[in-house]
């Protein structure tokens, strides 16, 4: 007996809007990216500094100065490489299913959010002559972070979001629980830049070369 055809467009149609509740789409290259590449840069530059704190790094000031700017350079140059795969591949944070343009929307947000935090504490800690102001920056970039996660895993529903969004938090609070405790400031920084931006970055990497190669 031959199928309904009012019953196969409504299957269609359910189909459709399940896609773009749950996304769907090609993933973009450039988020996994900068997560990857900043988690892994400035988890080094972390232990960089720890280096320095415990005195087995005796650099010169122009040389600490120097590979600073290097771990930043070498971010921005991975970014644009991202960005510019992205295009070629013909993929846009414009466009796509509702969900995936909501999840870049979030992390959007996020990153202008980030730089009116730096400027924030950034002039705060040059006036005041006073480090540890400009200490509490990393913690309230943790805390967006975290609500970035909390934004993806009400989207995907994926455990692994869930958990970025709760170690953001934590990692938040006890950064700025311990702006003076160099030492242990430094250690929890350098396993949540590890733990919550290189391999989240890591894990959507893999999803969207995985998803390209399929496609």
């Amino acid at each position: 007996m031959p199928a309904n055809p009012r019953v196969q467009s409504a299957e269609a149609d359910l189909a459709f809007m399940r896609s773009i509740v749950e996304g769907g789409g090609r993933p973009h290259l450039t988020l996994g990216v900068a997560y990857l590449a900043g988690g892994l840069l400035y988890g080094l530059q972390c232990l960089f500094h720890i280096g320095q704190v415990a005195g087995v790094i005796r650099w010169p000031d122009l040389a600490n100065l120097a590979f600073v700017v290097l771990i930043s350079a070498s971010f921005l140059a991975v970014l644009v490489w991202a960005v510019r795969r992205d295009r070629k591949d013909g993929v846009s944070a414009t466009r796509g299913p509702i969900a995936t343009r909501t999840l870049n929307a979030a992390f959007s947000a996020a990153g202008m959010a980030n730089l009116a935090v730096i400027l924030i504490f950034g002039f705060g800690s040059a006036r005041d002559q006073d480090f540890a102001i400009w200490l509490y920056y990393p913690a309230v970039i943790f805390a967006l972070q975290a609500a970035a996660w909390y934004v993806a895993w009400n989207l995907k529903r994926k455990g692994w979001m869930l958990a970025c969004s709760l170690g953001g938090w934590l990692t938040a609070v006890a950064l700025g629980l311990l702006v003076r405790q160099p030492d242990w400031y430094l250690g929890v920084c350098t396993v949540a830049l590890f733990a919550l931006f290189a391999l989240p970055g890591w894990i959507m990497v893999r999803e969207a070369r995985a998803a390209r190669t399929a496609g």
